[in-house]
């Protein structure tokens, strides 16, 4: 560009651009326009530490879930400004920053060995209740991480966990001062109270300020933003048909099934422990002599009762139930399994002391045909076979769609169609795209605006989708005649709620101009209303508890407009404290409660002390 301008500078435009650059240069110097180029990929910096646009992207994506997630699949987050979403998700990492490097400075650590067992225990990142790799991968992606950079993400929110619990932890109250908090919280208040209601009947609008308010509000009278999207649906299902089970697996499988479906034993035993003041030689002689009275015509169970120091079993005469291989410590099973029924072993000696075993019954396996559990078996290898394709499908979709302009190539990749929807609103329609996940994929800045081809969306554990965006039909204004008639509904409600307000307001100046003043019988009367009174708009409530105490007999005048369009008086005429003091394990729950309030003020003054005292510089 510069030895074009050379080549052609003749002219006093491009003489002014050359003067204009060296200006540039002489004011900000070369190190002000290479930092410039350096930081084009950096959002911010905390004291002297960069803040990534991928970092902000990412946090921007994750709020997006969090919101979501927050207010329901009804919640459309991309009708939140994406400025305020930005400036919201940059503060956030500012703050983690100046977090971490708190943490840094306290010396606090979290081992990659404690980061591994949170990443393989988590379920997110789990199949068949085990951890899955490529779950692991998938999801992450989804989130916008590479695998360093998760480890990262969750090494560092646990070394400030740490720093938050140590600061919010220290925080504590005083025995007075949650009882003082009670005194208020269970205050009750006796009041009267009148409601006026808007009246629609009496309010009324010209034409002129229907047709006024549609010319100064058009962006309200705008058709639907809609979308036309192209979309891959990749579903779980469709692979079963495509897998073979080999005869030869199936049969590995019903050995392995079956091999579980072991001959049961149900034993009996009296335990001479080797313990205190008793030798190995005398349990032994001890457990000889307890085979000697069996054998001799005495009952087993009531020896077992006598002598066994098994107290669990010794209750049930020395029974144990029935029980497979393996259950048992090696030397106990082995003597088990050589006995009849009805046998008794010679003394057995385990870690636990010296046994007599009686082998009461046998309940052989029964073990099903190969015939009976092939269905069974077969549909378990596929499904197998079907969940390692799926995964693997998933992610294969996903780095298709990342390489491609658009779903033509992903879909010829993988066999799949390419499908196209009706027009869609932000609010959705059927199907799929009732799906929030699906909504907010179509309208993000990314698919919307950049044209991209979203990330897989994951419907449920059977279904994955990736569309884009094929055509943007933005809002057009509505006709002042389609919607005249909503326009005049509107105003005349707002001018009802006017009425019923300046009403209200009214009566109340002449009440406080005179306390004295008789209300009438619409006046309803509540008597000990507490705070968290279900019965009553928390706005009332809210203003009924700031209201002044009345002295001398008089009483206190107040209002409120409601959401609902009602004006309601209030006329505060006694306040009742609780007369009771908080018992011991109540002041304890109320000192609790109160601690880990005053805990996060402590914190966040911290993390604004932080914010003061660092250097922070916004690109």
């Amino acid at each position: 560009m510069l030895q074009n301008i050379r080549d052609h500078s003749t002219g006093w435009i491009s003489k002014s651009i050359i003067g204009l650059i060296v200006v540039l240069f002489a004011f900000t110097g070369f190190d002000a326009i290479i930092g410039a180029t350096s930081n084009s990929n950096n959002a911010a910096k905390v004291n002297g530490e960069e803040i990534t646009l991928d970092a902000l992207v990412a946090a921007k994506n994750l709020q997006r879930r969090q919101l979501a997630q927050q207010f329901g699949d009804d919640f459309d987050v991309n009708q939140i400004d994406d400025k305020l979403l930005t400036e919201a998700a940059l503060q956030g990492l500012i703050a983690r920053k100046l977090l971490v490097q708190s943490a840094d400075q306290a010396g606090f650590v979290y081992p990659s060995s404690a980061v591994d067992q949170f990443i393989l225990t988590a379920q997110e990142f789990q199949v068949d209740g085990q951890f899955n790799a490529d779950r692991f991968d998938q999801v992450i992606r989804q989130m916008g991480y590479t695998r360093l950079q998760f480890r990262q993400m969750i090494e560092e929110e646990m070394r400030t966990s740490q720093l938050r619990a140590g600061i919010a932890g220290s925080a504590f109250v005083t025995a007075q001062e949650a009882q003082e908090f009670a005194r208020l919280e269970r205050q009750t208040r006796d009041f009267t109270m009148l409601v006026i209601e808007p009246d629609i009947e009496q309010a009324s609008v010209s034409e002129e300020e229907v047709q006024t308010y549609y010319n100064e509000n058009p962006t309200q009278f705008m058709t639907a933003d809609q979308v036309i999207v192209e979309y891959i649906e990749l579903e779980k299902s469709t692979f079963f048909d495509d897998v073979i089970v080999e005869q030869a697996d199936l049969k590995e499988l019903y050995e392995a099934e079956i091999a579980n479906l072991s001959e049961q034993r149900r034993a009996a035993h009296i335990l001479i422990e080797v313990a205190g003041d008793r030798s190995d030689e005398q349990a032994r002689d001890t457990a000889e002599q307890a085979i000697a009275r069996i054998n001799a015509g005495e009952d087993f169970a009531a020896i077992a009762q006598e002598l066994s120091d098994d107290i669990g079993s010794a209750q049930d005469g020395g029974d144990l139930g029935f029980a497979a291989a393996g259950i048992y410590e090696p030397e106990f099973e082995d003597a088990l399994f050589a006995l009849g029924k009805e046998q008794l072993s010679e003394p057995v000696r385990t870690q636990f002391g010296w046994h007599v075993i009686k082998l009461l019954d046998i309940r052989p396996a029964d073990i099903p045909s190969f015939a009976s559990l092939e269905e069974k078996l077969t549909q378990n290898l596929k499904a197998r076979e079907v969940e390692q394709r799926f995964v693997e499908a998933v992610r294969d979709l996903e780095g298709y769609a990342y390489e491609s302009a658009d779903l033509q190539q992903p879909a010829a990749e993988m066999g799949l169609t390419v499908k196209v929807s009706e027009p869609i609103g932000r609010e959705g329609t059927t199907g799929i795209f009732a799906n929030r996940k699906v909504l907010d994929a179509a309208f993000s800045p990314e698919v919307l605006e950049e044209g991209a081809n979203s990330l897989v969306i994951e419907l449920d554990p059977e279904t994955s989708v990736v569309l884009r965006v094929k055509e943007h039909q933005r809002p057009e204004p509505i006709a002042f005649s389609d919607v005249s008639e909503q326009i005049k509904q509107q105003l005349i409600e707002q001018r009802a709620t006017e009425n019923a307000k300046s009403d209200g307001e009214a009566l109340l100046a002449t009440f406080k101009a005179d306390k004295a003043s008789i209300v009438g019988d619409e006046w309803q009367t509540v008597e000990a209303a507490t705070r968290m009174q279900d019965r009553f708009d928390p706005q009332v409530l809210q203003t009924l508890f700031k209201m002044p105490k009345p002295h001398d007999g008089q009483v206190e005048f107040a209002g409120v407009s409601l959401n609902s369009g009602d004006y309601v008086l209030l006329r505060l005429t006694g306040v009742n404290d609780s007369p009771a003091p908080l018992d011991a394990q109540e002041l304890a729950q109320y000192q609790q409660a109160l601690a880990a309030r005053t805990g996060q003020v402590d914190f966040d003054a911290l993390l604004q002390q932080m914010e003061l005292d660092a250097k922070v510089e916004r690109f």
